[in-house]
């Protein structure tokens, strides 16, 4: 073992050299630094003769975007890792496969995906995924249940929890989701256009009550193997094919938390589309498109968690007559609340996303910014009552309704 330090990309390539039975001992390697960087280092090696590539992936002691001001442990690296290696065996056809790994450089050596695109550019571009929400929804509904009371043995569960303690991710987690937007936070980051609105989150107890116990949830409630991350810049894909990426921020908790974040990120998009349409038709084709996509995430999730749950479950108990219905619910308004609660961050917090700060025009972005913030605070107002999920289609169809009208 060699002692930390970041990979140079000589050191980069003899490393992908030493990959049994991936490349010839005579190819000619190339190599690339790709990712932004903020929290790791990823590296892309290709055979220049044949195309074929793997990832090598490092983890950073801190935080790019603020500093070293920001430590960060390593083992996150181990964290991501095992992750994948336990998603990669419930749903193997829609997760990379790993090659490699060193602890203690916190590296990870897996399948390269060049061959996809990340899909928070393919959505901006306008590319259809029609699969995606069948994907999305089995990996979700696979990964949480058998990681979970219901789907594994609850003492191996409490075993595995512990390999998956996260303090160092779960507390970017709690500052910038659950407490920044909703006070004067030195980690916010939104333009002056909006600081009315941004500075009425701190005024608003109904809405801070229920980041509250949303927050609580984040905290106490380790019901299953979270991706911690899921958002659409952590998915690659194509129309037939979806891959999920980058679970470092992977912990035991709430299982509405990966769902919601899947569909916070589709209706950010939602959000930003006038500034990517071209005209009034593209624009109704697209909203409609990703509200279909946002309730198939859910539909999806439901039908095969309760397939599965059907199935496999392990808990007796679980199996008393009315108990899956409640559970499932419970899910749902979890859900729904931590949807509003990502998008609030995405937009008054420190980390924002490509799809509403790359819109060309100010006065485009100014209204996406409003309308993300409008459907963000009515899913967490609404989340701990709603009764299904066609409830957001409302919400969002209300806002994108106003947002005409303010235009």
């Amino acid at each position: 073992m060699s002692e930390y330090h970041p990979l140079s990309l000589e050191e980069a390539v003899a490393l992908a050299r030493t990959i049994p039975d991936h490349f010839r001992q005579d190819a000619e390697l190339s190599v690339e630094e790709i990712g932004d960087g903020n929290l790791n280092l990823v590296f892309r090696i290709t055979d220049s003769t044949k195309g074929k590539g793997l990832i090598i992936k490092q983890a950073l002691p801190y935080a790019k975007v603020v500093g070293e001001s920001w430590p960060l442990s390593l083992d996150r690296a181990r964290i991501e890792r095992e992750a994948l290696e336990i998603q990669h065996s419930h749903v193997p056809d829609l997760v990379p496969a790993i090659y490699a790994y060193d602890n203690e450089l916190a590296i990870t050596v897996m399948e390269d995906l060049s061959d996809h695109t990340i899909m928070r550019k393919g959505l901006i571009e306008g590319q259809e995924y029609p699969h995606f929400a069948k994907h999305i929804g089995r990996f979700i509904a696979s990964t949480l249940f058998y990681t979970s009371d219901l789907g594994m043995d609850q003492q191996a569960k409490k075993e595995q929890l512990g390999r998956f303690i996260n303090p160092d991710l779960c507390k970017i987690t709690e500052d910038l989701i659950f407490e920044d937007p909703y006070r004067d936070s030195p980690n916010n980051n939104f333009s002056e256009d909006i600081r009315p609105d941004a500075e009425a989150l701190w005024h608003d107890d109904e809405l801070r009550l229920e980041i509250a116990l949303l927050r609580e949830k984040f905290l106490t409630h380790a019901e299953a193997l979270l991706h911690g991350d899921l958002h659409t810049g952590s998915i690659f894909a194509t129309r037939e094919s979806t891959k999920v990426i980058d679970p470092e921020f992977a912990y035991y908790g709430p299982m509405g938390f990966d769902i919601g974040a899947v569909i916070a990120n589709l209706l950010l998009n939602f959000a930003a589309q006038p500034g990517w349409s071209s005209n009034s038709e593209e624009l109704h084709a697209r909203r409609l498109r990703l509200l279909t996509m946002a309730q198939g995430v859910w539909k999806h999730f439901e039908t095969h968690f309760r397939d599965l749950w059907n199935r496999d479950l392990v808990d007796v108990m679980a199996k008393t007559p009315g108990y899956q219905d409640m559970y499932v619910q419970k899910v749902l308004r979890d859900a729904i609340g931590f949807a509003g609660a990502k998008m609030i961050r995405r937009i008054v917090g420190l980390s924002h996303v490509a799809d509403i700060d790359t819109i060309p025009g100010a006065e485009l972005q100014h209204q996406a910014k409003l309308t993300a913030l409008k459907i963000g605070k009515a899913l967490v107002k609404r989340g701990r009552f709603a009764s299904s999920i066609d409830e957001i289609t409302g919400i969002a169809r209300q806002a994108a309704k106003e947002e005409e009208v303010s235009i």
